[in-house]
């Protein structure tokens, strides 16, 4: 082990002499505490280090020691359900050693070595060694399962890095810690059920597929409007109180991702509570059991070490890549980014580099280009597909989406949900821009949205229009007032106001429209517009506005996003005949004998 004495404090940077032989991001234990670090930076004989605890009181001379290799996470079961910090350290663990003031120093096992694990080999493997057969010993190889909870079955695999040989030896069915082997190899080597992985290198996977499968969200301004693919990256972007953090959550609950990692870095006390608080208490739609049975919290709040928060989204990715790789689909929720970043300007300064914009290393959009990246949809090195998928919250401050995290967060994702505080302050939830917000997987999602139902591009795209002239006419209203505009251009204002408060606009504590399957989402739009179409050839015949909106249809169409059930859908189509039979009505009544229209006959 290399030795070094602290030269230099200065907060959580720090340097040391004698560590020159040591490598770059290699783990150290500093002070007779043995505070945790990373060395950033080698000069000579210097080692730059910055820590991941508290290091008040620490003295210059203090020894420091080189652990010999990098920050790496300990993967394995036993981590769904779990709460970590952002090096992951149990803090569960650590509450019942230490009570709410965790120590610097302190130390927990990332999986409890006390814990035993019901190992189930796998039968085919099992099988051919049974009869003598060699069976290669690849990265990828499924030795066995481990039962996690009820909604995570954990494959015991091979990992990268094995040696190579044949597998001499598994493990019979039994409890089994997780250090122990399941395994060995004809050369030796012995293969645990957990592993340790370098946070900051990605996983290998066997290939990339194209992200043409939607990650379904039950949010129809997301799911229709500005879809996100399976393992694609999208930002939420968004000023203070205008639902970020509501919006993953609801995300979290409800998309039809296997395993959620959401990872609280640099928020709150008072958030991170709410989401350690109200996680527990969420129902799975899926198994209707706690939705804790299929999700891991990273807690790195603002008032923990700095240096953490850095490294505490590559903690989270990783583990989402461990998921990945034995075929589940699986999203990371980061709140937030730009408290990360915040982070990377902190000890950017402590090491007396030169910033770039607002005082950001000129290394920010390398750093997020690196953790943006390890998001994507692979076939996994044991064959089935997986997926990371990562979804960001970005806080510009005063909402400024021209501030350098959003912009060069822009570069590196496909999906940009953007917040908007008008609508947040009218209560209007989720409130994601419509005009601000794009997808660029709608394209690649567009074939399986069609097969849900063909008229989904179409539909959409004349939603977006229709949204879009919408904005335009109101500036005219705010001049001239609505009474001024001619009827046709007045049903464009009806329209867009059935498009917000009855398809984009959702309520989650309507046990109904909480949530809202594919299938449904887009036969809302299709009727919403298939009304505009109708109302318009009315207003072309000569019927005034007046009447359109005094049928009941109009407020109907409003509520019945509430009204019918996902399961029930045949009321969608009741509601479509009763529409076409009012419009059609009105239709006739401006029609004469020889089919003209009213103002025709009358000209």
């Amino acid at each position: 082990m290399i030795e070094g004495r602290v030269k230099r404090i200065s907060g959580p940077i720090i340097r040391a002499g004698g560590l020159g032989s040591a490598g770059l991001f290699d783990v150290v234990e500093v002070g007779e505490k043995r505070i945790i670090g990373e060395i950033v930076r080698l000069e000579r004989d210097e080692a730059v280090i910055q820590v991941y605890e508290d290091d008040t009181g620490l003295q210059i001379g203090a020894p420091v020691h080189s652990t010999g290799r990098p920050l790496s996470a300990l993967l394995g079961p036993g981590l769904i359900g779990t709460i970590y910090d952002g090096i992951q350290r149990p803090l569960e663990a650590l509450f019942r050693q230490s009570g709410a003031f965790m120590e610097a120093g302190s130390r927990g096992q990332p999986l409890d070595p006390q814990r035993l694990c019901r190992f189930v080999p796998d039968p085919g493997l099992a099988e051919k060694l049974g009869k003598g057969e060699e069976v290669k010993a690849e990265p990828g190889l499924l030795l066995g399962t481990v039962k996690e909870t009820e909604s995570v079955t954990c494959k015991i695999m091979v990992p990268p890095g094995v040696r190579g040989g044949a597998i001499a030896s598994l493990k019979a069915e039994g409890d089994y810690g997780c250090g122990g082997a399941v395994a060995e190899t004809t050369l030796g080597e012995g293969i645990p059920m957990a592993q340790w992985w370098p946070v900051r290198m990605s996983r290998p996977s066997r290939e990339r597929l194209s992200p043409d499968q939607p990650l379904v969200t039950g949010e129809r301004v997301i799911d229709v409007f500005f879809p996100l693919s399976r393992g694609g990256t999208a930002a939420i972007p968004g000023g203070f109180g205008t639902g970020k953090t509501m919006t993953q959550h609801a995300i979290a609950k409800w998309c039809d991702a296997q395993v959620i990692i959401y990872i609280g870095c640099g928020e709150r006390g008072n958030e991170m509570t709410d989401v350690l608080t109200e996680f527990p208490r969420l129902q799975d739609p899926r198994s209707g059991r706690s939705l804790m049975e299929r999700t891991i919290l990273i807690a790195n709040t603002s008032n923990m070490p700095v240096a953490a928060r850095e490294v505490s989204i590559y903690t989270g990715v990783t583990l989402a890549e461990f998921y990945r790789d034995m075929g589940y689909h699986v999203a990371i929720m980061a709140d937030s980014t730009s408290r990360w970043a915040e982070a990377l300007r902190e000890l950017s300064g402590r090491m007396e580099e030169m910033p770039a914009e607002e005082g950001f290393p000129a290394y920010l959009p390398t750093r997020l280009a690196e953790f943006y990246e390890r998001a994507g949809r692979v076939k996994t090195l044991s064959g089935p597909e997986g997926s990371v998928s990562i979804i960001g919250a970005v806080s510009p401050p005063g909402g400024d989406f021209s501030e350098p995290v959003t912009q060069h967060t822009k570069r590196f994702i496909r999906c940009f949900w953007a917040l908007d505080r008008d609508l947040a302050n009218a209560r209007h939830y989720p409130a994601i821009s419509w005009i601000d917000s794009y997808s660029e997987y709608a394209e690649e999602v567009k074939p399986w949205w069609e097969r849900v139902n063909p008229q989904w591009a179409q539909v959409r795209q004349e939603a977006l229009d229709l949204l879009k002239r919408e904005q335009r006419l109101a500036e005219i209203v705010r001049l001239i007032g609505p009474d001024a505009l001619p009827d046709d251009q007045r049903l464009v204002l009806i329209t867009a106001e059935i498009i917000k408060n009855g398809f984009l606009q959702q309520n989650s504590y309507d046990e109904v429209d909480m949530y809202c399957v594919p299938a449904k989402q887009v036969r809302l739009l299709e009727l919403i517009m298939d009304f505009h179409r109708r109302s318009q050839g009315c207003i072309k015949l000569g019927a005034p506005l007046t009447k359109i909106t005094s049928l009941p249809i109009r407020e109907d169409l409003s509520r019945l996003k509430s009204l019918v059930k996902n399961d029930e859908l045949g009321g969608l189509d009741d509601f479509e005949r009763e529409m076409r039979s009012g419009l059609e009505d009105l239709e006739r009544s401006y029609r004469d004998i020889d089919g003209m229209s009213l103002r025709e006959a009358l000209s």
